[in-house]
């Protein structure tokens, strides 16, 4: 039977509204010990979409599921096609404020650690250190059978070898990094196999319905205990991936605060959500705090 990955989930009645003040987030940092949980969200002001907010790319595109992509060759076909094209783009995002932001409060020694949902490494482009991708990273490929890892950049020559001429328009892009293709466009475009082995080589990411390796989340869970709160940034928290270090913190008392526009699967156990657009808020916590970010000087105080 094939799996579908969980897309959406019902907003808890009752909770407090969110707020436009991100104070509550000065003072968490201020005490230091900040553990950042980022989610989608976070990447959209680089370009690249997210799943469920306001144009989230799930209102038209289901991802790929690690049970589809390991049975089926024409759904890998399909995959590698879009995925090809996408990474056209999405490997060309850069940071933006956000995660700039979140850098420079690492270099002046306000956080414990930065676990990332995203694939896009935009978190170490930006400067941050020691981040935790919890589903992995777009950047490198893997092959199921032999376990060799590649850079993507090699996966994507070879791929440009077997598909000359492939130059589609996509109708969009996903935070997966897969663009939006039609069967027609896809035609017969050429899977290339492990160059160690021959097997099947997949991207080293997380898909949906597969599950984040144990060492990884043992990781995560160290870092949530280790931590003084727990701040989460762009993530509707829909998967349990990431939700469940959110639940960790909250159980052993730590304050739990997050910063995104829309209600998100945590709300109930948090002490703020902070509904405002990331880039802006965070700068504006960076001024606020006295933190240049990119070298620049505040120019807001508290």
């Amino acid at each position: 039977m094939r799996m579908r990955p969980t897309l959406s989930w019902t907003p808890t009645e009752g909770l407090p509204p969110g707020t436009a003040d991100p104070e509550p987030v000065a003072d968490a940092l201020r005490t230091g010990g900040v553990l950042v949980l980022s989610g989608a969200g976070m990447s959209t002001e680089s370009g690249i979409p997210d799943y469920r907010g306001e144009g989230g790319s799930l209102s038209r595109h289901t991802p790929m599921t690690y049970q589809e992509f390991t049975a089926d060759a024409q759904a890998r076909r399909r995959y590698w096609a879009r995925s090809h094209l996408g990474w056209r783009t999405f490997g060309r995002a850069r940071p933006n404020a956000g995660h700039r932001a979140v850098a420079a409060f690492g270099r002046h020694g306000l956080l414990s650690g930065v676990i990332t949902q995203n694939v896009d490494g935009l978190h170490q482009a930006a400067g941050s250190e020691g981040v935790v991708e919890l589903h992995g990273g777009l950047d490198r490929v893997v092959c199921l059978s032999c376990g060799a890892f590649s850079s993507r950049r090699e996966l994507a020559q070879r791929l440009e070898e077997a598909n000359a001429g492939f130059e589609p328009v996509a109708a969009g892009l996903n935070p997966d990094g897969d663009a939006d293709l039609t069967d027609e466009q896809i035609g017969d475009f050429s899977v290339v196999p492990c160059s160690e082995c021959g097997g099947i080589v997949k991207p080293d990411v997380v898909f949906f319905g597969e599950a984040v390796p144990p060492r990884r989340v043992e990781r995560c869970r160290e870092l949530v205990g280790e931590a003084t709160s727990l701040l989460v940034l762009g993530s509707s928290l829909t998967v349990m991936s990431g939700l469940r270090f959110v639940r960790q913190a909250a159980q052993s008392g730590k304050p739990v605060l997050i910063v995104n526009r829309d209600p998100t699967r945590g709300d109930q156990h948090a002490v703020t959500r902070v509904m405002l657009p990331l880039g802006k808020t965070l700068t504006t916590l960076a001024d606020r705090l006295d933190i240049p970010v990119d070298g620049r000087a505040p120019t807001e105080s508290g």
